[in-house]
């Protein structure tokens, strides 16, 4: 429901220690809406990684076809920029310290090139090669970062996502499988994020 410019939502839930009905109120200014076609769990990763990814890529001019971007790391954050690269038309060159990602980036996410940032002589054959880098692994050496993106960029990455059918790579949870997601973050056990379907849980 609707009133003076405030969305009201009335869950019903029905299961053991929760509440029989939760009220959440927004502004509808902070609320998004998904597209028909746009699968909703793969949408929950663009309100986090994705848009702290695609936000400073817009704000950096990184969406010019033909240029070559630098992804270093390729974990949630990372999946999304080499996503974004490909569909903004970049030749995206990965850069990660785990070789075991390499098949990963070139066949399931389509980088165009995979290096190994702790190979010296990879990474000197490589050097001036690229016209943008976004780091997504080292978080007290950013030259620019971002936190987040305001609600304009938001609904901009929601619908370039909707038009390009990008989504995260996600693995759909109940949630009681809350603590083995956990400690399979800490073991970087995840491609590449983590979607809870509390609907379904709560059944």
């Amino acid at each position: 429901m609707e009133h003076k410019g405030l969305l009201f939502k009335i869950v019903t839930v029905e299961h053991k220690g929760l509440p029989s009905k939760i009220v959440t109120m927004e502004h509808k200014r902070y609320c998004f809406r998904i597209p028909d076609d746009y699968p909703l769990a793969s949408a929950a990763p663009l309100l986090c990684a994705g848009i702290n990814v695609y936000s400073p890529m817009i704000r950096h001019k990184m969406n010019q076809p033909g240029k070559s971007l630098g992804v270093i790391g390729l974990g949630g954050l990372g999946h999304m920029a080499v996503k974004f690269g490909k569909a903004f038309g970049l030749n995206v060159t990965v850069l990660s310290t785990s070789i075991s990602k390499k098949e990963e980036a070139l066949t399931l996410l389509g980088a165009d090139k995979f290096v190994v940032s702790s190979d010296q002589e990879q990474m000197k054959a490589e050097a001036k090669s690229l016209d943008f880098i976004i780091d997504t692994a080292a978080g007290m050496k950013t030259v620019s970062g971002s936190n987040t993106g305001g609600t304009k960029s938001t609904r901009e990455m929601i619908d370039f996502c909707s038009a390009h059918k990008n989504y995260p790579n996600i693995e759909v949870i109940p949630i009681h499988y809350a603590n083995e997601a956990l400690e399979r973050l800490i073991k970087r056990d995840v491609r590449y994020r983590f979607v809870i379907n509390i609907e379904n849980s709560l059944k």
